[in-house]
C-alpha cells in the first residue's frame, strides 16, 4: 500500500525539500503522512475549485506548487481559506502536499523548466546554493542566467517569450531596441533577485511581480525587464510535476493515477 509518506518521500528525489527556503512550507500542509493514496491531483494552488475537484474524483492526495499556508494561521474557520479547504481535506481523506521554493530551486526545477520553455539555453543560478541531498554537480539556487541560441533584440525576444508562453499581454521595461545576448529568469515574484540581476552581466530579467521602482531601477542600469506575471511563469508547473512524478512514480513501481487540473486562471483580467 502506498502511503503519503511515500509519495513525500519521491518528491524529495525530485525537489529536496532541505532546500526550500527558510520562510518556505513546503511538504505535507494538511492530511495524514499514513493515508492510503490510490490517486493524485495536480495544481499550482490549493484552492476551493482544485479542493472540489479532488473529492468529485475520488483523489487521495493534492499536489500543488504554492503552499496552502505561509503563516500561521491563528484559528481555523472552516467558512474560509485555508479552514474550507483542510475541511475538506479532513472529511474525505485527502493530504495536501507542496513544493514550492524547493523545486524553484531543484536541479531540472521550476526554473529550468521556464528558460527551455522561451528558449534559453546554458543556464547557470544567480544564487548557487549546495545541498547534502544533491550531488555535487547538480544546480541549486534562485534564478538562472542563460543565453539565447542567437544575438537578438528585446523587441524580439518579447514576442517569443508571448508566443512561447501563449500569452495574450506583458510589462516590458526598456529600450526595443536593445541588443540582447544573456538573459536572466526567475519564475513567481523575481524582485528580491533584482540586484542581483543588475550586478550580472544579463541584459533582461524575465520575472513577475516587479513594482514600479524596481522598473525604475532596471531603466538607470540601461538593462531590460519582461514582467510576464506570476501566474505566467509559473503554471506550466502543473505539466512539469505531472512529467517528473509519473516517472519516479513508475520506477517505484507504484499503481497510482495521476490527475491534471488545468482549470486554473491568472487572477488579473486586463481591461
Amino acid at each position: 500500500m502506498v502511503r503519503t509518506k511515500d509519495i513525500l518521500e519521491l518528491l524529495n528525489t525530485i525537489a529536496p525539500f532541505d532546500i526550500a527556503e527558510d520562510w518556505d512550507n513546503s511538504g505535507l500542509q494538511a492530511g495524514n503522512l499514513n493515508w492510503e493514496v490510490k490517486k493524485i491531483i495536480i495544481g499550482l494552488d490549493v484552492s476551493m475549485s482544485l479542493m472540489n475537484a479532488a473529492k468529485q474524483n475520488n483523489c487521495d492526495l493534492v499536489l500543488t506548487h504554492h503552499p496552502l499556508m505561509l503563516r500561521a494561521e491563528k484559528f481555523i474557520d472552516f467558512n474560509k481559506m485555508p479552514g474550507s479547504a483542510i475541511e475538506i481535506a479532513a472529511r474525505h481523506g485527502i493530504s495536501i502536499v507542496s513544493v514550492h521554493t524547493n523545486l524553484d530551486k531543484a536541479n531540472d526545477g521550476l526554473n529550468d523548466y521556464f528558460a527551455k520553455k522561451i528558449g534559453i539555453k546554458k543556464t547557470k543560478g544567480f544564487l548557487i546554493e549546495n545541498s547534502s541531498s544533491m550531488p555535487a554537480n547538480e544546480l541549486i539556487g534562485m534564478g538562472r542566467i542563460g543565453y539565447l541560441n542567437s544575438p537578438s533584440v528585446l523587441k524580439q525576444l518579447v514576442l517569443q517569450v508571448k508566443e512561447n508562453l501563449n500569452l495574450t499581454h506583458l510589462r516590458v521595461t526598456g529600450d526595443m531596441d536593445l541588443p540582447v545576448t544573456s538573459v536572466a529568469i526567475c519564475t513567481g515574484s523575481g524582485g528580491s533577485l533584482l540586484d542581483d540581476f543588475l550586478e550580472s552581466g544579463a541584459d533582461v530579467y524575465i520575472t513577475g511581480d516587479m513594482k514600479y521602482h524596481e522598473a525604475r531601477r532596471v531603466e538607470e542600469y540601461s538593462k531590460a525587464l519582461i514582467d510576464v506575471g506570476h501566474f505566467g511563469s509559473e503554471h506550466m508547473v502543473v505539466d512539469l510535476l505531472f512529467d517528473k512524478l509519473s516517472r519516479v512514480v513508475q520506477k517505484a513501481g507504484y499503481n497510482i493515477q495521476i490527475k491534471r487540473f488545468k482549470k486554473e486562471k491568472d487572477p488579473f483580467t486586463i481591461v
